[in-house]
């Protein structure tokens, strides 16, 4: 055996667990490997206090440890899957899902098989929904993955459901049958709903009043689990699943969601009326997360691990160290030109924890992520738009045309709890959900500075997709600031702009969120701009 004189930083790791209670992990962990690009910091820093009483030597007596102050802070590039179980914890919520048939995080316990003969999706085992019939129902557009066939993967039109199955067609807007490949349970497969498609004729457009609505006949829109504030994209690939004139198509925000009507905002082009006769126009939807409010309000603690290589050649096991009872505090979204898209991620902890290589490290399940390419800010952006809120235009004209970067962050005001006979902190206390940003524009007309002036309403959206899927993330509500301009020799005019958000509800009542992010598992090539 040999004693290890360093340990290199490649032999690191890093992973999380969620607690069932600060600091305490459930009775199986789940452990989510993280791919970080760096650290900010992480562990525990002790706090001491020297004695110094009055004495004829004039020196100080040993010093006690009076405090521990734990924190954890590391970057990693945005991926469509990679985060979004931990973002939970940095918005205090929990995803809004639209229906699913799949396993939980690290947990495998439902099965999915597929049957030629009918076109048959069955789902078995435990852990799957009791009833299908619950979570899809016929139009539902469906994305089915993580099977053997690569014939079971892909898009497909729910046609029957019952309560262990789902039928399914293509869907291209024809209903023509879909030719599948019988295979027996699979634990890795899923079916996630990402999706309708209306039937023929009933989806219109109106824009006789100051926003365009979607309008329907049969469709009842309010069983589509829509949240005020999250964006839809409107429109298939293929001509009988789209609307005629093409700006009726693309990305719009939902405004409001009644019945047979969803009014709509910041859309991706002007919308103009369109009575639809013939069509079986689809919609397409994600997961929803935004920061909640009263009971909806989620607050996560965290083990987080980190691996430090073997001390010796004879250990079994890597040496590990801990932050307990991590609380999500800040999050930092950066984009900047030529670049990734990253994170910066950073907790404050309750306690540390160290182990030795003979120990090995805390038990349960190791989860096995799937290998993603990171969102660049090159090709994988459809649009980044920023302009004043206009109660009578879903698509007003945009405060500039390019930006050279911005960073958004989320700080949720954690601060640790101390107490007498604790060394660390029992439990943290959080604040409020505050978000601001900084961006650097191409300046090309004075509107912009006026708007900061006039202390406009100011919304921001970005619109990322990357192989038919994609992330959005809106801002309602923002108060501009700073509004300078950097005149430098043969270069172009800039503007810093900085932001404050707030409650999107001083623009719609139920718009009571300040960021909002979604989600898509799908959406069509025409996204991809």
């Amino acid at each position: 055996m040999t004693a290890a004189n360093k340990v290199n930083s490649n032999l690191t790791g890093l992973a999380y667990a969620e607690e069932a209670s600060p600091k305490t992990l459930p009775g199986t962990a789940i452990w989510v490997p993280l791919e970080p690009n760096g650290y900010k910091e992480f562990g525990g820093t002790l706090a001491t206090k020297v004695r110094n009483p009055i004495n004829a030597g004039r020196q100080f007596r040993k010093s006690v440890i009076t405090d521990l102050n734990a924190a954890g802070g590391f970057d990693v590039d945005l991926t469509q899957e990679g985060q979004q179980d931990l973002l939970q914890g940095f918005f205090f919520a929990s995803l809004r899902k639209k229906g699913e048939a799949k396993n939980a995080l690290g947990v495998v316990t439902m099965t999915i098989a597929v049957t030629k003969s009918g076109s048959k999706f069955t789902v078995g085992g435990t852990g799957g929904p009791a009833d299908l019939q619950t979570v899809f129902v016929a139009g539902d557009i469906i994305l089915t993955a993580g099977f053997t066939n690569a014939a079971n993967n892909g898009i497909f039109k729910v046609a029957t459901t019952a309560a262990a199955y789902v039928t399914v067609t293509k869907a291209d807007g024809a209903n023509t049958a879909a030719v599948l490949v019988d295979e027996s349970a699979v634990a890795t497969a899923s079916i996630v709903r990402v999706g309708f498609e209306t039937a023929v004729g009933d989806l219109d457009v109106s824009t006789a009043g100051s926003l365009p609505v979607l309008t329907s006949t049969i469709l009842d829109f309010t069983t589509l689990g829509l949240a005020v504030g999250e964006f839809i994209y409107v429109g298939g690939d293929l001509t009988a699943t789209k609307f005629g004139t093409t700006g009726n198509n693309g990305f719009a925000r939902v405004r409001s969601v009644v019945t047979h009507t969803i009014t709509l905002d910041k859309t991706q082009s002007t919308m103009t009326t369109e009575a639809n006769t013939t069509l079986l126009v689809q919609v397409f939807f994600g997961r929803v997360l935004m920061n909640e409010t009263g009971s909806s309000i989620v607050q996560r603690s965290y083990n987080l691990e980190r691996t430090l290589g073997k001390a010796d050649s004879g250990d079994t096991y890597d040496q590990v160290e801990y932050l307990t009872g991590a609380v999500p505090n800040d999050l930092g979204i950066n984009v900047k030109a030529a670049d990734k898209v990253t994170l910066d991620l950073a907790f404050v902890a309750m306690d540390t924890e160290v182990l030795a290589g003979s120990a090995g490290p805390k038990t349960g399940t190791r989860v096995t992520m799937p290998k993603e390419t990171a969102f660049n800010t090159t090709s994988d952006f459809s649009r980044i738009k920023l302009a004043v809120q206009d109660e009578t235009n879903a698509a007003p004209t945009p405060l500039f045309a390019f930006c050279q970067d911005i960073t958004l962050t989320i700080n949720n005001g954690v601060t640790p709890d101390k107490a007498v006979g604790v060394l660390g902190a029992f439990n943290t206390s959080i604040g409020s959900f505050k978000v601001s940003g900084k961006l650097t524009a191409y300046f090309t007309a004075v509107a912009s500075v006026t708007a900061i002036r006039a202390n406009a309403n100011v919304t921001l959206d970005i619109c990322m997709v990357k192989n038919n899927k994609g992330i959005v993330i809106d801002l309602p509500m923002l108060t501009l600031g700073d509004g300078r301009m950097t005149v430098v020799q043969d270069k172009p005019v800039t503007m810093a702009i900085t932001s404050e958000a707030s409650s999107g509800a001083d623009i719609v009542s139920t718009m009571d969120h300040t960021l909002l992010m979604s989600f898509f598992d799908y959406l069509p090539s025409a996204a991809d701009l």
